[in-house]
């Protein structure tokens, strides 16, 4: 964050000053959410949740060296108080959470959302700094990832960590830039019509990335054509000197080259792409190689992420590095040596007996569970170790994917009828619900014999099987929504995959991606 005086900041926000002895104080540090996390020189931002109110641990924050806190009420500590703005009836406004009884979370994150804009106003004013924002139904974190370490060499860039991408994790990244940083990378959702554009007027972008429009979430949007509207405000964000890179192979995402008045590039295996992967393989470990093609030239690519699906990424993150300045030779090296930075994704361990762990389990969509399948198979049908030892067996354990609607079922069914056709060897289908239950069917009804799909009730009843029949060499997938909690199951399988944080104190410290807290 840039330097700013409480005095400042309350006029920047629309705040009051609070037991503030002296207003020309400077908060020299970051904005922070997470009591536990305050540094000298913070500014501590008071929220409430669900379990907790992080207005109850203000005068813990200032003790701990934060210079004040921005809040809903006075706290008896020095702060900027904004007063509660209500919340909708209807519940539609980006702003509002779900635990915001009384206008309080609201009001701190509009201000948030004012202090944030205010500071990345005045730094690309100077001409700096770029914002990269990405969207997409699924890849965008992979995709953040990419570019925070092929924009590397180029400068400073400042990106979310995990999946900060909503309300609340939107303008906390914004803040991390100073006058120091080159690139502002920004993971943008949805869950509704006017969410991405709400975040677009937080942080403007200079370049606008679309990846994709799939199935993520449909059951919010209601069909596959209400999410490419949503996804298209992002490059309807863009001023004229903006560039939209936009996946050639998605026909959804090429269409919005009619709805922004920046510059198009697009990028994917399509003859057409400015941007363009040619001769695509996968070594035994699911990972591509690729000729990048841009501008005349080629490269050799050897990404070391794992999953076809990357290679779309990995375009995406190239097209935007040419942009800001990148030679071609300069970004096919940085390709190649990212690394999956986010847990959760793709998570590829082994263990000494040779079991290998594929922890895709953060979360899960039917286009995210297929490219996940297809990897799976990829690493089992390579052969112990890559060698010429024959195929693998696969495990595939999978749980709910959440939020899509009334084609749950339909969707769920079909992954478990994949599962087959793609040879995977084994099926555990974690849970009881309708999505669970069709997902286990769907694999019996494509021609699952015997106990090739096992439907399970909970996280215990998977571990007990796969601690009793996996055997050395075995090559396991783990996937869910993140709700379903399975990274349990990649943690038993192999210590060391950490698990999620969840918070005891302070504010609340959530997914921020799925709901709002500390």
């Amino acid at each position: 964050m840039i330097e700013m005086t409480l005095r400042e900041i309350a006029e920047i926000v629309g705040g009051t000053l609070h037991d503030v002895p002296d207003p020309a104080v400077t908060v020299t540090g970051a904005v922070e959410f997470d009591s536990r996390r305050i540094n000298s020189g913070d500014l501590f931002l008071a929220l409430p949740g669900a379990r907790v109110d992080g207005h109850d641990y203000a005068a813990g924050a200032v003790a701990a060296g934060a210079v004040a806190v921005l809040a809903a009420r006075p706290v008896g500590v020095p702060a900027v108080v904004v007063s509660p703005a209500g919340q909708q009836a209807d519940g539609g406004s980006a702003y509002v959470l779900a635990h915001d009884t009384d206008g309080s979370a609201a009001a701190v994150l509009a201000a948030l959302a004012k202090l944030a804009r205010a500071s990345v106003d005045r730094l690309a004013a100077s001409g700096e700094l770029t914002v990269v924002g990405v969207t997409g139904s699924s890849g965008k974190t992979s995709t953040k990832d990419l570019l925070a370490q092929v924009l590397a060499p180029l400068g400073t860039v400042v990106a979310p960590p995990e999946s900060f991408n909503n309300e609340l994790g939107f303008p906390w990244t914004a803040l991390r830039a100073d006058a120091g940083t080159r690139f502002l990378v920004l993971e943008l959702s949805a869950r509704g019509p006017g969410h991405i554009k709400a975040l677009t007027e937080i942080a403007p972008p200079s370049i606008a990335v679309v990846l994709n429009v799939g199935t993520a979430h449909l059951g919010e949007f209601g069909s596959r054509a209400a999410i490419a509207q949503a996804k298209g405000e992002l490059v309807e964000a863009l001023a004229p000197s903006g560039v939209a890179v936009l996946n050639a192979d998605d026909p959804n995402v090429a269409a919005m080259a009619t709805r922004t008045v920046g510059r198009v590039v697009t990028a994917g295996q399509s003859e057409s792409a400015d941007v363009r992967a040619l001769d695509v393989q996968l070594d035994e470990s699911a990972r591509a190689r690729f000729t990048l093609r841009a501008n005349g030239s080629e490269v050799p690519v050897h990404l070391s992420v794992h999953g076809e699906h990357q290679v779309a990424n990995a375009l995406s993150a190239a097209a935007v590095a040419l942009e800001c300045g990148a030679d071609l030779e300069t970004v096919a090296r940085s390709l190649s040596s990212a690394r999956a930075a986010s847990k959760h994704r793709m998570d590829v361990r082994t263990r000494p007996d040779g079991v290998t762990v594929v922890n895709d389990s953060y979360n899960a969509n039917p286009d995210s569970v297929r490219a996940a399948l297809k990897a799976l198979v990829t690493m089992a049908r390579a052969g112990a170790h890559g060698g010429p030892g024959g195929k693998r067996r696969s495990w595939a354990v999978l749980g709910e994917m959440a939020e899509l609607g009334a084609d749950s079922v339909v969707e769920h069914d079909r992954i478990g009828r994949l599962a087959v056709r793609l040879d995977v060897d084994r099926l555990i289908v974690v849970g009881t619900g309708r999505p669970s239950h069709a997902l286990h069917q769907g694999a019996v009804m494509e021609g699952s014999w015997g106990e090739e799909s096992i439907l399970v009730p909970d996280i215990a009843a998977a571990l007990e099987v796969l601690d009793e029949e996996l055997a050395a060499d075995d090559v396991v997938l783990v996937k869910a929504s993140n709700s379903v909690g399975l990274w349990a199951v990649a943690e038993h399988l192999a210590p060391g995959i950490a698990a999620p944080g969840a918070g005891t104190e302070g504010s609340e410290v959530p997914p921020v991606d799925t709901e709002a807290g500390r």
